[in-house]
């Protein structure tokens, strides 16, 4: 037996519910359920009653918000229905999208496609009375401006509705039908012509060949075509026997049933009712793939740590718009050693994970016109606070920088770091992808800035990693086909009818990151979140050569904290990012406490660094490159600047001796005995400054040194000579000249100059902005679906007749009020009431009394399922429930 007659026998014969609120209403609890999980947003706020859900289940957001997460054959088949008669059957939605020949894959898949139209309340109505909701009708079926997604127009009596009688006689004719003075019976009998396959073919057999080219541009949609007052002879053909009917003028149109008949039956050209399959571009062992992925990881590190580093002193300015400068953003990027669009993703990573934020100060007013949009425009003055008024008047400038978090941060273990880091990536909303395209308004997207979000990016990101999953491990997915099938999971319907897509990157090619998107461009944009995805999850390790590695597989699989929620301590401490560090810590390195010197003054650490000798050695020496390993310089102003830092000669050779597996080179002995030799010999000062030195004879051959001009000195006694320029000019141009000065203070004591760590106060990170609601767990799905019940028994609970007031609440005198609230509290009895709350909502409730006085009755409102107060003047009045029948139950 076919899926189809199965689907068939085992509906029931009769024309099913009346309207949609009966068929939620004949729902059990768990179907009830399930239409709340798969639309969350009909739970905000939780519906008093079943009318209530049914209502707000046909709203236009409401099923805007449906239709954009059904699969491609799920929407095509309400397509199909939108532009079927209503109600249709079960066989004429089969027809429509299986065609005159049929089409066993369509068979097969409708009956499971129809049930999750009905089970989200998209469709309702028995076997032969398949109804779509009247919301979506309206999106999806034809107008007389567009047509419908499927490329169909309007009917025959929907073009033809605004026709004259004579006109329509006298298409019958050129037709070849009968005539009749009835318009109802024209319409319908053309109708009826264009319906049948076979008629329709001998009526083309005698068209101009012209007419049949106009048809087949026409056939597929858009059904749509432009002509002039005197239209061509082949036009002509077409318009006197209805094959175009005017819509507009100087616009026709090819009626549906015309056209349903030249497609063979098909509502759609290709129907898709099979999802595609994610083809394997390329097939590695998983251990490769996971060591691939833990270097990934541990460089993935290294950057963060190296942005955050770079900023620790305070970083960059916040610009008057928001987000940080080009000029910023570029200095960032050769800090990083990456192309800026990489720096901006892993800017915004950190600030996705809290780890950095803007300190608090005033918003600098940058210089680069596209950076500073009008303020007036923008209400800016408006906007600011008087704190931070005060703050521009004090000079104190608004920068980024490191938060308290980044140091809790930096002490956790790297692969925790590391989950630290994904716990933010997985669920952000914020697509650095963006970053140096335009906006709606046509200004620049900075990193940091608004205007960067993009709520399908999680869903996006979590659904690749999701196939990817779903893959055997090894295997890469070819990205062409990955596409494809998330285009089938979720079609755009912001995009208008489907065209042919944008041939999709080929395999082995990989998209460079960043560019931009259109603004107004749906498609582009998910094409662009896709490619995104992808080289991100490269980036950070959690891929290896294009496939998912094993701790990538825990990331999806592993029960994590709920989504939307802020990165930060409670972030590292949750069960996925545990499951997920513990996976990834055998693939990373142990750090080392060592390092290897080398004659040639450089220094190779052949591995990752223990924190305090990394940042030991990155004060003595210069990267000079990075990788697998690290090679560090010595130079006189690296060893200069370590001796600035406090540290001796004495120090530094011992630290080196500690920590060098090799012998120390005597060419990087003498060069810091050298330069600690100088250190120090002369002293600057703020006089406006003044150079101080024991040695005359430097002191001479400063004065004499023509690179000195700049600096205006005049020699104040044989051991000091003064400078009108700032202490910090002298030293720096002293330095230049060849020498090594040392700043004191005002008591002659040498000052050290030891990095100052800025930190931002406490900061919240910025929590993702969803989609739409979230999806509601057991517990609120249990306890709404029993306040939805609650609330329809109430509802449908039978009264007598009595007043009304405005709105159809109960109306009663005071006395009648009081007196029937009491006596049902004597007899237990539930009673209608009207009531108006302090804000003047008026709402009807069922109540039950169980206690009557001061004012107040206190009862059991079966309206929400719970025990609550109403005061006596703020009740309209009173009705009693009617007897109920017997053996029938009271509503409780």
């Amino acid at each position: 037996m076919s899926a189809e007659q199965q689907h068939r026998d085992g509906q029931a014969a009769d024309p099913g519910p009346r309207s949609l609120a009966q068929a939620l209403r004949e729902r059990d609890d768990a179907s009830l359920g399930a239409l709340l999980r798969s639309r969350p947003d009909l739970l905000h706020p939780v519906p008093t009653d079943v009318t209530q859900l049914a209502t707000r289940a046909g709203t236009r957001a409401s099923v805007l918000r449906a239709l954009e997460h059904l699969d491609r054959f799920a929407l095509q088949a309400a397509e199909a229905l939108a532009v079927a008669p209503d109600p249709a059957s079960y066989q004429e939605l089969l027809d429509l999208l299986a065609g005159d020949d049929g089409d066993e894959e369509v068979a097969g898949a409708l009956p499971a496609t129809v049930a999750l139209l009905r089970e989200r309340a998209l469709v309702w109505g028995g076997e032969d009375r398949l109804r779509l909701v009247r919301t979506a009708r309206e999106l999806l079926a034809p107008s007389a401006s567009h047509s419908s997604p499927t490329g169909l127009g309007p009917s025959v009596a929907e073009a033809t509705s605004g026709m004259s009688p004579g006109r329509i006689q006298a298409i019958l004719t050129a037709a070849g039908l009968p005539h009749t003075h009835d318009t109802v019976s024209a319409v319908a009998a053309l109708s009826g012509l264009f319906a049948d396959r076979e008629r329709v073919a001998e009526l083309l057999e005698g068209a101009p060949e012209a007419s049949r080219e106009v048809l087949t541009r026409l056939v597929w949609g858009p059904p749509y075509g432009q002509v002039t007052a005197e239209p061509a002879a082949h036009l002509r053909w077409l318009l006197d026997r209805g094959l175009l009917l005017p819509t507009t003028p100087g616009t026709v149109v090819l009626p549906r049933e015309a056209a349903l008949s030249l497609r063979g039956g098909r509502a759609h050209r290709v129907p898709e009712p099979t999802r595609p399959r994610v083809a394997v571009a390329a097939e590695r062992k998983p251990q490769v793939v996971d060591a691939a992925a833990g270097g990934q990881a541990l460089a993935a590190l290294d950057t963060v740590e190296e942005l955050l580093r770079s900023w620790d002193e305070g970083g960059p300015a916040v610009l008057r718009a928001g987000g940080l400068s080009i000029r910023d953003l570029k200095r960032t990027a050769t800090v990083l050693e990456v192309p800026e669009p990489v720096a901006a993703f892993w800017v915004e990573l950190a600030y996705a994970a809290g780890l950095i934020a803007s300190d608090g100060g005033y918003v600098e007013e940058h210089h680069e016109r596209h950076d500073r949009p009008d303020a007036d425009a923008e209400g800016y003055e408006d906007e600011e606070t008087r704190d931070a008024r005060t703050r521009r008047r004090s000079g104190e400038a608004e920068h980024y920088a490191p938060t308290p978090e980044y140091d809790a941060w930096r002490d956790l273990p790297p692969a925790e770091r590391w989950a630290w880091l994904l716990e933010a990536w997985l669920p952000g909303t914020r697509a650095p992808g963006l970053i140096g395209g335009r906006d709606g308004r046509d200004r620049t997207l900075s990193a940091l800035g608004p205007g960067l979000e993009r709520s399908p990016a999680p869903e996006v990101r979590r659904r690749v990693l999701e196939l990817m999953a779903g893959m055997e491990p090894g295997q890469a997915p070819d990205p062409a086909t990955l596409l494809e099938r998330l285009r089938w999971e979720r079609p755009l319907r912001s995009a208008g009818p489907r065209r042919e897509q944008p041939e999709p990157p080929r395999t082995g090619v990989r998209p460079a990151y960043g560019g931009g998107v259109a603004a107004n461009d749906p498609e582009a944009l998910r094409t662009k979140l896709t490619e995104w995805a992808l080289l991100e999850a490269e980036m950070l390790g959690v891929t290896g050569r294009g496939a998912l590695a094993t701790h990538g597989r825990a990331l999806i699989g592993a029960e994590g904290r709920s989504e939307g929620a802020g990165a930060g301590t409670a972030a590292a401490g949750s069960p996925r990012a545990a499951v997920v560090a513990a996976l990834l810590a055998p693939l990373l390195p142990e750090p080392l406490d060592h390092v290897l010197l080398q004659a040639d003054l450089t220094a190779v650490a052949p591995g990752p660094l223990v924190r305090p000798l990394a940042e030991a050695l990155g004060v003595l020496a210069d990267v000079e490159s990075k990788g697998g390993a690290t090679v560090y310089r010595f130079t006189p102003g690296s060893v200069r600047r370590a001796l600035d830092a406090g540290r001796s000669a004495t120090e530094l050779h011992a630290f080196l001796d500690r920590h060098s597996r090799t012998p120390v080179p005597q060419p990087l002995t003498y060069l810091i005995d050298d330069v600690a030799r100088r250190h120090g010999l002369l002293r600057v000062g703020a006089a406006s400054s003044y150079v101080r030195c024991d040695d005359e004879s430097v002191l001479d051959e400063i004065l004499a040194d023509r690179r000195a001009t700049a600096l205006r000195l005049r020699r104040l006694a044989p051991t000091v000579v003064a400078a009108q320029a700032d202490p910090r000019t002298l030293i720096e141009g002293l330095r230049a000249m060849g020498f090594a000065p040392a700043a004191e203070s005002a008591e002659g004591d040498v000052m050290i100059a030891r990095p100052h760590a800025h930190r931002t106060p406490p900061r919240t990170p910025p929590a993702p902005v969803p989609d739409g609601p979230p999806a509601p767990d057991a517990t609120l799905l249990t306890a709404a679906v029993r306040a939805v019940r609650a609330g329809d028994r109430a509802a449908t609970a039978p009264r007598k007749e009595t007043p009304q007031a405005p709105g159809g609440l109960p109306r009663t005198s005071p006395a009648d009020t009081l007196a029937t609230v009491q006596a049902a509290a004597m007899t237990g009895d539930s009673v209608w009431i009207g009531h108006v709350n302090a804000e003047g909502a008026a709402s009807q409730r069922l109540l039950a009394p169980l206690r009557v006085e001061g004012g107040y009755v206190t009862g059991y409102d079966h309206t929400a399922d719970e025990v609550r107060t109403y005061a006596l003047h703020r009740i309209t009045g009173v009705a009693e429930l009617a007897d109920e029948p017997d053996g029938a139950e009271p509503a409780r």
